[in-house]
């Protein structure tokens, strides 16, 4: 692997994790360079039915259970098992794990479905941990992406490629977002402010394959949702 190309690592949560063929499908290039997979306690069983095998394990093993646990290591997979009083999700445990092991960016799946919403959230918020340090992270499915835009330093962009008439949402963190802009939106944001709470930022459109989003101070959850068939163009 070049080093100057940062390390992509995949983490594997206990969530939904839809077949690679699917990922593929609605996002093109979404593993491009991934040299690391880290299995999030039990998210190691849905990572190897994905066709993603693990170099690590980490989690208290509660979901994984026994008889996963034995698979795993069966497998020669390594594992770090964390103690179950913890105040970190196992999902965070792996997020530290491949930032350790010199990750630069991450792309965390089985973090948005399943049915423990405060999970979902929780997951969410990883996007702004602290231990990331600037490293893009984005977590995602076959029908969502998300990641977040931090202008808390300095002014911040992002470029999003898509589909026209998929759907782009955009949610204040924390606090309210002050100089939004977007293009290749339908509905255009100019130096605009969105405000925590407020549901102003829900369901744009993309007018092209190609939009931009801006922010001049705070932070957003930006949050593709994909509502079109066929090919990225």
């Amino acid at each position: 692997m070049d080093p100057s190309i940062p390390l992509h690592a995949i983490l594997v949560g206990d969530g939904d994790v839809p077949p690679r063929a699917d990922l593929d499908a609605a996002w093109p290039g979404w593993d491009d360079g991934a040299g690391l997979v880290v299995g999030a306690d039990g998210g190691a069983l849905k990572a190897l039915a994905a066709g993603l095998r693990p170099d690590l394990v980490v989690g208290d093993a509660d979901s994984l259970g026994p008889v996963g646990l034995a698979a795993v290591r069966a497998a020669g997979i390594e594992v770090e098992l964390a103690d179950p009083v913890k105040d970190e999700s196992d999902l965070e445990l792996a997020v530290a794990a491949a930032i350790a092991r010199g990750a630069g960016r991450l792309t965390l799946l089985g973090a948005l479905g399943g049915p423990r919403f405060d999970h979902a959230l929780a997951n969410a918020w990883l996007l702004a941990h602290p231990a990331l340090g600037g490293r893009p992270a984005v977590l995602l499915d076959a029908v969502t992406r998300v990641r977040l835009l931090d202008a808390a330093g300095s002014p911040a962009t992002v470029e999003l490629v898509g589909r026209p008439g998929d759907l782009v949402s955009l949610f204040p963190l924390g606090a309210d977002a002050a100089g939004v802009a977007t293009a290749g939106l339908l509905y255009p944001l100019r130096d605009e402010p969105l405000r925590f709470g407020p549901a102003r930022g829900l369901s744009n459109v993309r007018s092209g394959p190609l939009a931009r989003v801006s922010l001049r101070a705070g932070r957003l959850l930006v949050v593709e949702t994909r509502v079109t068939e066929g090919p990225v163009p």
